[in-house]
């Protein structure tokens, strides 16, 4: 017996499995449990199982309750297990939360999934892929879908600016063109007035009250053409807010209500998930009981030194094709056993196709969901927007009733400021005032021209730094883009890290235990079509191939089942520990369990473990004596469990 190191796991068990109590202290490294079959070590790996969070235990038939305490370092950790009619209440503080990555990785006992997978053939990316969070690979990818769809909208408007640019450039060169021109007529009209006035005889007092009569017009007249410029752009905004109005009121009245409730839909995939956690419940019991009757059935669970009569305790339990009932301790047919155990995998089978489908009848009506509560947003954006502009609509109309009165008034504001202009008796007063009234005109003409040139030039200032931004606009874009196809590969590049590493570890093992003619077991990774829920999909799927050598050395492709027993347990066992360091497991729990290596002869056994110790703080494994014989001295051995 080893000495026990300083990080030494005290498991304190009662009533779990075949164990009555039972105190055992592990030294951190390798222990060995060795002794015969039905010496209860299987009982203490799922008890072990059990401290650590895993729920694939079973309570003592006789007991009602039983408890798994975990000391290790300076912290203590429970494990309690009630019978509540026909199931298994699991309570305490265990070691782990949710167990699922150790199931499958690190408490490798015959009926851990990952080995029966491997042993029945099955697709492994299930297995190997459940513990990935996908769900929030895809939330990731659809905001960055958003971000990315703002990003072109944002872009596009952009090309559509630049696109525009030659359009207000030539309207600019027109008007200014026009300005020219009209400065032209203004000058004209100016000399013309300046050599009229020159021969006009009048007092300089007359001469002046005539020019300030025509100012108080120019002035009224401009302030005119500025009230008359702004109800048309008030007309201008109401006509495009009617517009608005109708397309929003088509849009309200074609759209249509919802087929479904999202509320009722919610309630539906509450349902589901409900029944998946029931399903993983059931799932994982049905995993206990099967291993623990597949145990009793091979006679590895059963406590040979507690009350069985007879010389040989195998005798009491066996007679010709019959057996002892470890449940109501009757004799039942062995035949019956093995059915009844049939039945069970079957259902567990059964069990797993169900909660495939409802894990696609979830994500279906997720879909559904988010698209109906979309439409209804989109519904309520629309109505919402409605009255938004209805009410502009009241305000605009509103604006341009006081301006058509402003503008009422100033025009005849301006009719008197004309009379009282027309007053002034001045020689050849109605050409000075028709040349006045032409020039005031003009002017205005050329003061509007300078002002939509001003604004021609900033549209075009605003959409050359627009324009300047969207190289910044694209390369975010691109950076998006870029993570886009990052997270979209991100499952495919975990799943082609996992078959590498599972390829590169079996290769390591093959070599180690040299196997003479299994030349190779590799998983390929393919795609392929598949039925989920009502949709067909494309999934990866990963084979399992064998190449063996032939006699005369001719390599060959070999299919799973033809594996020798042997080599299906350390296939298993390899795979499991792929997906231990693939997953890095070692960060969630520092364990790895061994059980059932029986199939596989006691020197390969202590290569298998040198090479799993490496990977964990503390491997146990449960081996017979003539196997454990093999393994190194170095190693903690527990031979009573007690």
């Amino acid at each position: 017996m080893a000495q026990i190191s300083k990080n030494a796991v005290r498991v304190d068990v009662r009533n779990i499995g075949g164990i009555d109590e039972a105190s055992v202290t592990l030294s951190d490294g390798v222990s060995i449990l060795t002794g015969r079959n039905a010496t209860n070590r299987t009982s203490f790996l799922q008890a072990l199982m059990a401290g650590l969070g895993s729920r694939q235990s079973s309570l003592k038939g006789d007991a009602e309750e039983g408890e798994v305490t975990l000391g290790l370092g300076d912290e203590t950790y429970t494990r309690t297990l009630q019978r509540r009619g026909d199931s298994v209440v699991y309570g305490g503080d265990p070691y782990l939360d949710d167990s699922e990555l150790a199931d499958l990785f690190a408490f490798l006992l015959e009926n851990n999934e990952a080995r029966r997978a491997v042993a029945r053939g099955d697709d492994l990316r299930e297995i190997i892929m459940r513990p990935i969070d996908t769900d929030s690979i895809d939330a990731e990818i659809s905001e960055y879908k958003r971000k990315r769809d703002e990003l072109e909208s944002e872009i596009e408007k952009l090309d559509s600016l630049e696109r525009d640019l030659p359009d207000l450039e030539a309207d600019r060169r027109e008007k200014v063109a026009e300005l020219e021109a009209a400065q032209g007529e203004l000058e004209t009209v100016r000399e013309e007035l300046d050599s009229f006035d020159a021969g006009v005889e009048e007092s300089r007092t007359r001469k002046e009250e005539m020019e300030e009569a025509f100012q108080r017009v120019r002035d009224a007249r401009s302030e005119l053409d500025d009230l008359e410029f702004d109800v048309e752009t008030e007309r201008s905004t109401l006509s495009e807010l009617k517009s608005e109005r109708e397309e929003l009121e088509e849009t309200v009245e074609a759209a249509e209500d919802p087929d479904e409730n999202p509320d009722r839909l919610a309630g539906r995939i509450d349902e589901l998930r409900r029944r998946k956690r029931s399903l993983d419940d059931e799932i994982n019991e049905l995993g206990s009981v099967i291993g623990f009757n597949e145990d009793m059935v091979d006679g590895s669970g059963i406590d040979i030194d507690e009350g069985m009569p007879g010389d040989d305790p195998t005798d009491a339990l066996t007679a010709g094709d019959q057996t002892m009932c470890w449940t109501c301790g009757s004799e039942v047919e062995t035949d019956q056993i093995e059915a009844t155990l049939d039945r069970l995998r079957e259902l567990r089978s059964n069990k797993l196709d169900e909660r495939n489908e409802i894990r696609a009848e979830i994500q279906e009506l997720t879909e559904r969901q988010s698209s109906i509560r979309e439409t209804q947003r989109e519904i309520e954006r629309a109505e919402k927007r409605l009255e938004t502009v209805q009410t502009e609509i009241e305000s605009t109309e509103s604006q341009i009733s006081d301006l058509e009165d402003r503008i009422a008034s100033k025009q005849e504001e301006i009719e008197e400021l004309e009379a009282e202009a027309e007053s002034i008796d001045v020689d050849g007063y109605d050409e000075t005032l028709e040349l006045h009234r032409e020039a005031n005109g003009i002017e205005l003409r050329i003061e509007r021209l300078e002002d939509e040139i001003d604004e021609i030039d900033d549209e075009i200032d605003d959409r050359e730094e627009a324009i300047d931004r969207r190289e910044d606009l694209k390369a975010e874009r691109e950076e998006i883009t870029e993570r886009l196809t990052e997270l979209r590969t991100r499952v495919d590049r975990i799943e082609e890290n996992a078959v590498e590493e599972f390829n590169e570890h079996m290769q390591t093992v093959l070599d180690i235990l040299e196997y003479e003619n299994l030349d190779r077991i590799w998983i390929e990774r393919r795609e392929v079509e598949v039925r989920e829920g009502r949709r067909k999909v494309t999934r990866t799927q990963f084979d399992l191939h064998i190449v063996r050598s032939s006699p005369d050395g001719t390599a060959y492709e070999d299919t799973v089942d033809h594996l020798s027993e042997s080599e299906r347990e350390v296939t298993g066992l390899v795979f499991a520990l792929a997906g231990y360091l693939v997953h890095d497991v070692h960060e969630t729990v520092p364990f790895v369990l061994l059980d059932s290596l029986e199939a596989i002869d006691s020197d390969r056994i202590a290569r298998v473990v040198e090479y799993f110790q490496s990977h964990a703080d503390y491997l146990i494994a449960a081996l017979l004596p003539e196997d454990a014989n093999a393994l190194s001295d170095e190693y903690t051995y527990v031979e009573q469990l007690d």
